[in-house]
């Protein structure tokens, strides 16, 4: 799988994550901003994500 991930931060200065598929869509993304890039990080590990 060619996903790309990303972890953001936002306008308002929250951490989120985000992936991208191999042809440019977004296929997943968090709901909410974290404060903690930890819990960004640890909510995205969740969906796949792996570093």
């Amino acid at each position: 799988m060619d996903d790309k991930w990303e972890i953001y931060k936002d306008s308002v200065g929250e951490w989120r994550w985000r992936t991208t598929a191999s042809n440019g869509k977004i296929v997943g993304s968090s709901s909410q901003g974290y404060v903690n890039k930890s819990d960004c990080i640890s909510n995205a590990e969740r969906f796949g994500y792996t570093g």
